[in-house]
């Protein structure tokens, strides 16, 4: 009996599976989706992006908070106070035009936030007066008193540190992330790794100058955050190509981007899965942030998180994979292994009369080889014949047989 098993890592897409639905590939991963072939067309779609966002940046710039550009904010209870009274007021009292006013929360938990300029101690003074003696503001214990009235002021200096802080913090996450990658799969990943994350970074920085949102520091920590999200799904489907891709010289059945393109397969479904399960409590936290504690610091954290789930999720499906295979087509020993696999193709197809150039375009493009149906198995799988032995007897008695007779 004939005990050889294929390795699962080499099996392609059946026959059967060509006249099966887009999204039942999908789901059960059995391949056919065209990801890595089709990577210059992502890496268009990634240029294209990536140029809007640099415009928005140089030509927008960024709403930096109170806390990175430094400021004065003051709070009280808003009772019936509308943001442009407060406004008004303010302006009045301080020869200040304040660069935000707010109402924050809900219900009793409301709180009205005048944001402006670095003010000296005497302009705050002044500020409390007029706003208390406009608005009548009361404390928690309800009594009217100007110290209703809250104020904090930032440094320029301290938002400054914040900022070399958050740069600092950057580039050792970037750091320990190659090293990571680099010890536990290989440099090739680390740097493809790495290429996908600061795409991720560019465009959601992008998108916050283009839209004009506040950069706070919860923006930082949930653009750290989702950046980790980001790379745990690339790894998740590295792991795969190095279980795919594990002795992959040794045979000529698939190229290098083809069994890279059948890890995406192999992995898309759970990808799609867990970005799904992430966005869902994102989304219930931006209810909660914006419709009924209004916006503020979980607005910030989550809007950042709903921006770079969905970014982290096409750039590791999209980008990670096809940056890796870029950099390996053009190492030597990996384009001599496609010529191997073109062929041995050619020497297959010689027999039924077809060229070489489809074969060419799957190796180049890593769209991946046709398995051999179910019929095509049975019919070169060696059979065994058994022949049973004539059985000879009396009518009468059982009928025996024993080997040697």
């Amino acid at each position: 009996m004939n005990t050889t098993q294929t390795n699962p890592a080499l099996i392609t897409e059946p026959e059967s599976v060509k006249d099966d639905s887009f999204f039942r590939r999908l789901y059960t991963g059995e391949g056919g989706i065209n990801i890595v072939g089709k990577r210059k067309r992502w890496y268009q779609i990634a240029v294209a992006i990536i140029v809007v966002a640099f415009a928005a940046m140089l030509i927008r710039g960024f709403s930096f908070g109170i806390d990175f550009e430094g400021g004065t904010k003051m709070t009280m209870p808003p009772a019936s106070v509308t943001t442009e009274q407060a406004e008004e007021v303010f302006t009045e009292a301080t020869g200040v035009k304040p660069e935000l006013v707010q109402i924050i929360g809900s219900g009793e938990g409301r709180i009205l936030e005048i944001t402006s300029e670095k003010l000296t101690q005497d302009e705050i003074n002044s500020a409390r007066i007029a706003l208390n003696d406009a608005f009548k503001p009361v404390d928690v214990q309800g009594q009217q008193t100007p110290d209703a009235i809250g104020d904090s002021t930032v440094s320029e200096s301290w938002g400054s540190s914040i900022t070399n802080r958050m740069l600092l913090a950057a580039v050792v996450f970037l750091g320990l992330v190659f090293i990571y990658i680099t010890i536990h799969f290989e440099r090739d990943m680390a740097i493809a790794a790495i290429l996908a994350l600061v795409v991720d970074a560019i465009v959601i920085m992008g998108i916050y100058a283009l839209i004009g949102l506040d950069v706070t520091p919860a923006t930082i920590i949930g653009l750290l955050t989702v950046l980790s999200f980001s790379l745990y799904d690339t790894v998740v489907v590295f792991d795969k190509v190095d279980e795919n891709t594990a002795g992959y010289r040794s045979s000529t059945r698939r190229s290098y981007a083809e069994l890279v393109n059948l890890a995406v397969n192999q992995t898309i479904m759970r990808s799609i899965n867990t970005t799904v399960s992430t966005l869902l409590p994102i989304l219930a936290l931006m209810v909660i942030a914006v419709g009924m504690l209004g916006v503020g610091t979980l607005k910030d954290l989550a809007l950042v998180q709903l921006i770079g789930i969905i970014q982290g999720t096409f750039s590791s499906i999209f980008l990670a994979s096809s940056l890796l295979v870029s950099l390996k087509s053009r190492q030597r020993e990996y384009r001599k292994h496609d010529e191997a696999v073109l062929s041995a193709r050619a020497k297959a197809s010689e027999g039924a009369g077809s060229g070489t150039d489809s074969a060419t375009t799957d190796v180049a493009e890593g769209s991946g080889s046709k398995e051999p149906s179910a019929s095509e198995m049975e019919q070169s799988t060696p059979k065994r014949t058994v022949t049973t032995p004539k059985l000879e007897g009396d009518e009468d008695k059982p009928l025996s047989w024993r080997p040697g007779q």
